[in-house]
């Protein structure tokens, strides 16, 4: 029975996932908050207990759920970013300038800030490190109605314009694999103890090691991909030429397989691997066939967790939620990353140039800090190294805050992003 609820489950989804989109157009009503609706729906009909909902129980599942959810669309988001990053121009770093704040400033920040409430909230230390740093970063899976729409290729192929979009697309890239050193401080601290014991293999290997090993590795293969897709001298093997668009599929898989296997941090393997191959041939049409299979087998995950993520609202996701879940949720969305983002948005390149906001853009940028997916993964991950911190009370205050910008984000992105289109 179990596995035939979660065929009518995927099938629904993959319903959804062909007309939802051309359904609702530009209309300020997003997929993610349709498929919550539907799930929520469902969750209150007499539908068998058959279904995988309970995270204790199912952990497992949901950790590779969301974990091949995530690396599918750091791939887009890698293949989608028109910009290049090259490390040996200056100004190529300044363009990014609005990234590289939002991850070094804010996103610490919110940690910080988050984990201050769940420690205020009663949490221990290493769960409260674990609630900040599965809450902080960007998500690229549910960012969609805030990111930019695909590469730009051939004959049209200009620079990215649309600083709002870049700067929420880019940071959603890099920031789930920046996260992670903070998800094992806390599980080192649940399971190893007193920081004196850990603090200096953090910081050499677990914030920074894995950090250049996983962008090394993820570089590495996607550089050779890209050798072999547009420049094998074996016909065969040239698969740019004839847009066998799988490639794409193989190559994150690769390049997470290969980061972790490594010891580097899988999706910053993920996204480099993305982004070297969007490097190589910037104006040949491949790059947006691969997008085009990347997309959809990421609407299809992304709705498919939604609609279950929906369902277990109503049977029992939130039985631990309290008012102190619903406040760190809400103050996070509302009050904690617009801040923290604001404050990291203050100066930046100059009018005219790349990598320039105005003020109406920097607080969008720091606003739409959209939790989701990634979120999941980490408590899940966490969860499974340390019983301190499978927590039923951080499941019910996650999957809250996750569906809280479902609703809050989705509701406000279209109607925001068009007045400041409109404004520009």
């Amino acid at each position: 029975m179990t596995a035939d609820l979660v065929y009518v489950v995927a099938g629904a989804s993959l319903l959804l996932a062909a007309v939802l989109p051309e359904l609702l157009g530009s209309r300020a009503v997003s997929a993610p908050i349709v498929l919550v609706g539907v799930g929520l729906l469902l969750g209150l009909t007499p539908l068998p207990d058959g279904l995988p909902l309970d995270p204790q129980a199912n952990r497992a599942v949901i950790e590779h759920v969301t974990e091949l959810t995530v690396i599918v669309s750091l791939m887009g988001v890698g293949l989608a970013l028109d910009r290049p990053l090259q490390p040996r121009r200056p100004e190529s770093w300044r363009a990014w300038s609005p990234t590289w704040r939002l991850l070094l400033v804010a996103m610490p920040l919110c940690i910080g800030g988050v984990a201050l409430l769940g420690w205020w909230a009663g949490l221990a230390p290493a769960a409260a490190l674990l609630l900040g740093a599965a809450l902080a970063p960007t998500d690229p899976v549910l960012a969609s109605d805030v990111q930019v729409g695909g590469p730009q290729t051939g004959d049209h192929e200009v620079e990215e314009s649309d600083e709002v979009r870049f700067t929420l697309t880019s940071e959603a890239g890099l920031n789930d694999g920046l996260a992670f050193p903070f998800v094992y401080a806390a599980i080192l601290a649940a399971t190893v103890g007193s920081v004196s014991d850990w603090w200096l293999e953090w910081l050499g290997w677990y914030l920074v090691g894995k950090v250049v090993v996983g962008v090394l590795v993820g570089g590495a293969v996607g550089w050779t991909l890209a050798h072999v897709a547009f420049r094998s001298r074996t016909a065969a093997l040239r698969v740019a030429d004839r847009g066998e668009a799988l490639v794409a599929i193989a190559a994150l898989v690769a390049a997470y397989g290969l980061g972790e296997v490594c010891g580097g941090y899988g999706f910053l393997s993920v996204f480099a691997c993305a982004m070297t191959f969007r490097s190589a041939e910037r104006t040949h049409d491949y790059h947006a066939a691969m997008h085009d299979v990347v997309e959809r087998l990421e609407r299809l995950l992304t709705l498919f967790v939604l609609l279950v993520l929906g369902i277990a609202l109503t049977r029992g996701l939130l039985e631990s939620l309290d008012w102190r879940g619903v406040a760190i949720g809400l103050g996070l969305l509302l009050v904690v990353r617009p801040l923290a983002g604001r404050l990291a948005l203050i100066g930046g390149p100059a009018p005219a140039r790349a990598g320039h906001l105005t003020g109406p853009e920097r607080w969008a940028a720091a606003f739409f800090g959209i939790r989701g997916v990634g979120s999941l993964y980490y408590l899940a991950y966490a969860a499974g190294e340390s019983d301190v911190l499978a927590d039923d009370w951080l499941w019910s205050t996650i999957g809250f805050t996750v569906v809280a910008s479902v609703l809050l984000h989705g509701i406000l992105a279209t109607p925001v992003l068009r007045r400041l289109e409109a404004a520009a």
